[in-house]
């Protein structure tokens, strides 16, 4: 054991748990007044449901013994045999290891609520996002991380393009078509109600972000500096991509633009951050801003209301991370080489990571929303979505003027 990477792991840790109430309060300011609360309830209340679950078995399934690459088995239920005692492989405690993995398991169900935001029951959000931890998530993550198959095959995901943007970029996208556009969706303003909010919600992200992408080399290491190095530039050089793209395209650029830009910078750098150098980040970077910022702008005329635009941040940008990393990856970094340094092989193998990913979440996902509907109703009625979410399902208001 190393007590410089157990304080380092700790912090990482605490640094990724923080990511989830922000990315409450970016989501929170992009909705309506009226949808506030309900919109931060979405994300927080993981904090409790993720947790209970990764204890009893989410931790097995994804990070036990491989059973047939495709799940972990039940060694781990309980976090049996997971306590104070150093994880094989690293120098830190196994149960640390567990606690910097859970935070990952939280924030990813949050980030597809993006998409339905402002129109789904509570209950229904509840039974679905749980259903979709389980059979979603936590194979996915046993496929690249636990032992799985994608992890045999030598697919790269350093800090989770596959595992969490991909994964639920695209369960938000079936899930926008499922459950129908907002009502006035294409008619009224369905603008953000406060940008501040927005901004300060982007800022704690990139900031936990450093946890999620520096600590993923699980030590106080090179490769962990590294990692924050290119997370900062990738995350700066989008920001400034789509500010850019949209003072081209319409005229002006805007704040809540450089915000999304920033935060596509981070989504497209995760995977690759532990296998490329500062160079190759302000590419993936500059290359993500406006690539986002047009998928988000295309959605529209694919007649769906991602309302918080999931598909077009974190489906695109984790989808062009997991491909960048197979075109730029360095073995000086950690891992192998990618294409542009003499191994095509590894592109390859990323794309066939990103589709599996894109093909089983987007089978699951249907099928536990049709679930979901049969049983309890997904979407509120039209009386509450007028009312609001916050007093419709929550009776309460985020703001007495």
């Amino acid at each position: 054991m190393n007590s410089g990477d157990v304080a380092f792991m700790c912090v990482a840790t605490a640094l990724v748990m923080f990511m989830t109430p922000g990315l409450a309060i970016f989501y929170g300011g992009l909705v309506r007044a009226k949808n506030v609360l309900g919109t931060i309830m979405h994300s927080f209340i993981l904090l409790g449901v993720v947790s209970i679950l990764w204890v009893l078995f989410g931790y097995s399934l994804s990070f036990g013994p491989d059973i047939g690459g495709f799940i972990g088995g039940l060694d781990y239920a309980g976090l049996a045999g997971v306590g104070a005692d150093v994880k094989e492989g690293l120098t830190i405690p196994h149960i640390l290891f567990c606690a910097f993995q859970l935070m990952f398991a939280i924030i990813t169900p949050a980030l597809i609520t993006g998409a339905f935001a402002e129109r789904m029951k509570f209950k229904a959000y509840l039974i679905f996002i749980t259903l979709w931890t389980i059979v979603v998530y936590f194979p996915v993550c046993h496929w690249v991380w636990g032992g799985g198959w994608l992890q045999k095959l030598g697919a790269l995901d350093f800090a989770g393009g596959t595992v969490i943007h991909i994964n639920s970029g695209v369960a938000a996208l079936v899930t926008a078509f499922m459950i129908g556009r907002r009502k006035g969706y294409g008619t009224d303003q369905l603008h953000p109600h406060n940008v501040p909010m927005v901004v300060l919600g982007a800022g704690i992200l990139w900031f936990g972000w450093f946890g999620f992408n520096a600590g993923s080399a699980c030590a106080a290491s090179g490769q962990a500096a590294m990692a924050l190095m290119v997370t900062q530039l990738a995350a700066g050089t989008a920001a400034l991509s789509w500010a850019l793209a949209e003072w081209i395209y319409q005229g002006k650029p805007t704040v809540l633009g450089a915000a999304s830009g920033a935060v596509a910078g981070l989504v497209a750098i995760t995977p690759a951050c532990g296998f490329v150098g500062p160079i190759p980040s302000i590419i993936i970077g500059a290359v993500v801003g406006p690539l986002c910022y047009f998928a988000c702008v295309l959605k529209t005329r694919m007649g769906y209301d991602d309302a918080l635009d999931v598909v077009g941040i974190h489906g695109v940008g984790g989808l062009w991370g997991a491909l960048a990393t197979g075109l730029f990856a360095a073995k000086a970094y950690g891992g192998v080489d990618g294409l542009f340094n003499g191994n095509p092989k590894q592109f390859l193998i990323q794309a066939v990571g990103a589709l599996a990913a894109i093909v089983y979440s987007v089978i699951l996902t249907a099928i536990l929303l049709k679930i979901t509907d049969k049983t309890v109703g997904l979407r509120i009625d039209q009386e509450e979505e007028h009312q609001g979410i916050d007093l419709s399902q929550h009776s309460e208001v985020g703001y007495r003027f």
